[in-house]
């Protein structure tokens, strides 16, 4: 009996991308923030902070809710373990934001001017974050999940030991990525304007790039599997 010829065998056919659902904010009309500090633990529920000076000021544990911050100053402003739901905030600028594991839901950051932002060990859901610049963010054993990045420059973002779960940078230029230990699923990168890793490349399982992306890292991933490459 002759064996039946068959075809070459085809591996399965990868699972779809799944997109990053983006916030879906309707703000209520809001009444003017008038306190002089913030409060540890306060509850701050639709009030419109405008050119408010937050620098220094000790807002640790406390809830923000439909609220919308407008040209704040965020110098080494504490917000550790604070819950920004619902919310905008539009220019914010700042050295040292202290936002280590809060948690950020629905929420659109834009034209942020920020630097050595702490967000280790936070929870961010559904957060757009578009346009501006933002140096040495900090997002060490973060979880990310639903989070756009758009049209806006990340100078050594620091994912280390992060979870990334749809998460989607679409004209955004990312310089000397640090991936180191991070676990990524439905992330795409296919839109980023530039993408530099600097550390983890080897962690980009789970992630999706476009060819010339992969041209780029060429050299890059070539190091970490200890590839040499001669002419």
């Amino acid at each position: 009996m002759n064996a039946k010829a068959t075809g070459p065998t085809r591996g399965p056919k990868p699972t779809p991308l799944k997109s990053a659902r983006r916030p879906d904010l309707r703000l209520p009309p809001l009444e003017p923030y008038t306190a002089q500090e913030l409060d540890p633990d306060g509850d701050y529920d639709g009030l419109e902070f405008r050119e408010t000076d937050l620098s220094r000021q000790d807002g640790a544990g406390a809830r923000f809710m439909d609220c919308a911050l407008t040209d704040c100053v965020l110098d080494e402003t504490r917000l550790r373990h604070a819950r920004i739901l619902d919310s905008a905030l539009t220019g914010p600028r700042g050295v040292g934001t202290d936002l280590a594991e809060a948690t950020l839901r629905d929420v659109e950051l834009t034209d942020a001017r920020l630097g050595g932002t702490q967000l280790h060990g936070a929870v961010l859901e559904r957060v757009l974050v578009r346009g501006g610049k933002i140096d040495y963010l900090n997002l060490r054993t973060a979880r990310l999940r639903d989070v756009v990045f758009e049209s806006c420059l990340l100078v050594e973002p620091d994912f280390g030991g992060a979870r990334l779960d749809r998460v989607r940078f679409v004209d955004c230029t990312l310089k000397g990525a640090d991936l180191t230990a991070a676990t990524l699923k439905d992330v795409d990168l296919r839109e980023a304007a530039s993408l530099d890793i600097a550390r983890g490349v080897d962690r980009l399982a789970g992630a999706v790039i476009s060819p010339t992306q992969l041209l780029d890292l060429a050299p890059v991933l070539a190091g970490a599997m200890g590839i040499r490459v001669e002419g």
